[in-house]
């Protein structure tokens, strides 16, 4: 698995958002997540849309995804 394939994969499920992904070990990641379909939702609601974006890879080739979620800037 690799950061590019990450961002790919939640554009596809997010396509309004913009998308940073970085990791260097092929399975901990960091991802920086900016949609504007994040308004008036929990963080915890945020982190669960973008993990349904990447389906069963999360837990199995995705050990860990650390996430911030945020509204993009106006």
């Amino acid at each position: 698995m690799d950061s590019t394939t990450i961002a790919q994969m939640i554009l596809k499920g997010l396509p309004d958002a913009e998308v940073t992904v970085s990791g260097d070990d092929g399975v901990h990641f960091e991802a920086v997540v900016h949609c504007a379909a994040f308004e008036g939702k929990s963080t915890l609601a945020r982190h669960r849309m973008v993990y349904a974006t990447l389906g069963k890879l999360m837990g199995n080739e995705i050990h860990a995804l650390g996430l911030r979620t945020e509204l993009p800037e106006k």
